[in-house]
């Protein structure tokens, strides 16, 4: 017997990529409430071959998805600012998880950080601070999730649920 999970119930993976830390953060919707259900963060060293560094990413990606099976994810975009390198970085580790998302068959919600921050906080100006702060508030959590990684992911899986709704794409399959 299959059981379907309407369409209000869904749960949906966030992504806060980069090449040292990817954080990840896993959210179930019912509705309008959101609950934790798990973050990390995927860490890699410099002492690590490129080709090795994205492969753990792109193999713990895929590990989350799989023990978590969401149906969504909210990743966010890359922002260039000052340090073009680090961005190029930055967008190779949000392709390896890309692909653990493709092949999860994940229905793709991609967030600018001020958009992010805009869904999370109010303001799309808005500090790390008091994104973290806002993340353990919506999620009813004890502590600030840590690392800071792992806290800006949870708050693109909540982007990701203010941009489609509680009825929108990744519900429930």
């Amino acid at each position: 017997m299959v059981v379907v999970a309407s369409a209000s119930d869904r749960v949906i993976l966030g992504i806060d990529p980069g090449l040292a830390h990817t954080g990840w953060g896993v959210v179930h919707q019912r509705g309008p409430r959101i609950v934790c259900q798990a973050y990390g963060c995927v860490t890699t060293t410099p002492n690590q071959d490129l080709a090795q560094r994205l492969k753990k990413i792109h193999e713990q990606i895929q590990a989350v998805i799989a023990y978590y099976h969401p149906v969504a994810v909210g990743i966010e975009t890359v922002w260039f600012g000052q340090n073009i390198t680090a961005a190029f970085a930055t967008g190779q580790a949000r392709g390896a998880a890309l692909v653990a998302c493709a092949e999860g068959d994940l229905d793709v919600g991609e967030f600018t950080p001020r958009q992010i921050k805009l869904a999370v906080v109010g303001t799309g100006t808005a500090d790390k601070a008091q994104i973290q702060y806002m993340v353990r508030k919506l999620l009813r959590l004890d502590d600030i999730p840590k690392p800071d990684h792992a806290a800006d992911a949870l708050a693109a899986a909540i982007c990701y649920t203010t941009h489609e709704g509680f009825e929108g794409k990744g519900s429930a399959r």
